[in-house]
């Protein structure tokens, strides 16, 4: 049974993100908090009501390495902070029986206050309608589900809503309220970026079929899959994923990676296999015969990792290559 509600979970195809199979701990910096917690992008400020913002950043600092954008993006595609006017919002329950900005059940949220009391400033008692003891109660149920130390961010936001598509719209919203030049481990997609990852999102599921380019084909290949994403995003790729890791532009060994990065594998002389990166250690791919298209780990070939490449629109690319050469 789910903890939370599935909120805007059925638009999968027109939101963000992607999620897969195996949900294995990615312990990586990518949403650290902390320390090193990143300062919200002009897209978070443009966004997120003040005294939601400052709640989300207050509450994270309870839960060792975790990121307030986390917490944010559990609450944008909750509720969009408080502004949705579904029932169950403000007041009732969902056909789900979760309530309030968070979308908590009664249940679960009345154990996780037990387990951890949340600071004065909300109501008294909790309520999971009160913006302040939701806020505070998501962070304690993240932190205990995985968040903590970065150990599984993946398997915690899952775990607040059994949803892999969740999980990735999750992560893939927390990158846009970074602000990347203040961010350590995974960058903020650019907006190009962002489209193709929207619109791979909503092929999940497709099989896979050799040569294929899409619906029209009964679904994708490795390559069909990139090449119809970035093209639903105005930048035109090669159609083979040797002829996409020789395009580039390429990331050199070790760069950090943001969501919409074309991660390959292979040799670079015989790349054989290209998906798209979104985020927490994660690609969204059309694996092989039998698999649909999936989310997955991104060292899912191990060795056979081959690279990472960043597709930019034409006319950037041409700059990009007029400014080497002068």
């Amino acid at each position: 049974m789910l903890k939370l509600a599935t909120g805007a979970i059925a638009a999968i195809a027109g939101l963000i993100v992607l999620v897969a199979a195996g949900v294995s701990g990615v312990a990586s910096a990518i949403f650290g908090g902390g320390a090193s917690a990143s300062q919200p992008s002009q897209a978070a400020l443009a966004d997120i009501p003040g005294n939601y913002l400052a709640l989300y950043r207050q509450a994270a600092t309870t839960c060792p390495g975790l990121d307030w954008s986390v917490l944010a993006a559990v609450g944008k595609i909750e509720t969009d902070h408080g502004r949705s006017t579904l029932p169950g919002v403000h007041s009732g329950e969902n056909e789900a029986h979760a309530a309030g900005p968070m979308q908590f059940l009664q249940e679960t949220f009345d154990g996780v206050v037990a387990r951890h009391p949340i600071p004065p400033g909300g109501a008294n008692p909790p309520s999971r309608y009160n913006v302040h003891d939701a806020i505070y109660a998501a962070a304690a149920y993240l932190c205990e589900s995985g968040a903590r130390d970065n150990r599984d961010l993946y398997g915690a936001v899952f775990t607040y809503n059994n949803s892999d598509p969740y999980v990735s719209q999750v992560l893939n919203q927390a990158a846009q309220y970074k602000a990347a030049d203040t961010a350590s481990g995974d960058q903020a997609p650019s907006p190009q970026a962002q489209q193709a990852v929207n619109y791979a999102q909503g092929q999940l599921g497709l099989p896979y079929v050799w040569g294929g380019n899409g619906p029209e084909d009964g679904g994708f290949d490795c390559s069909g899959l990139t090449t119809a994403a970035y093209e639903s995003a105005g930048i035109t790729l090669p159609r083979k994923a040797q002829w996409q890791y020789a395009a580039g532009p390429r990331l050199p060994p070790g760069a950090p990676l943001a969501p919409g990065d074309l991660v390959f594998y292979g040799t670079s002389n015989n790349i054989h296999h290209v998906g798209l990166y979104i985020g927490a250690g994660k690609i969204l791919h059309a694996p092989d015969f039998g698999k649909p298209v999936q989310i997955g780990d991104l060292r899912w070939k191990g060795d056979q990792y081959a690279g990472a490449t960043r597709p930019v629109p034409a006319a950037a690319a041409a700059s990009n290559a007029a400014s080497a050469r002068s």
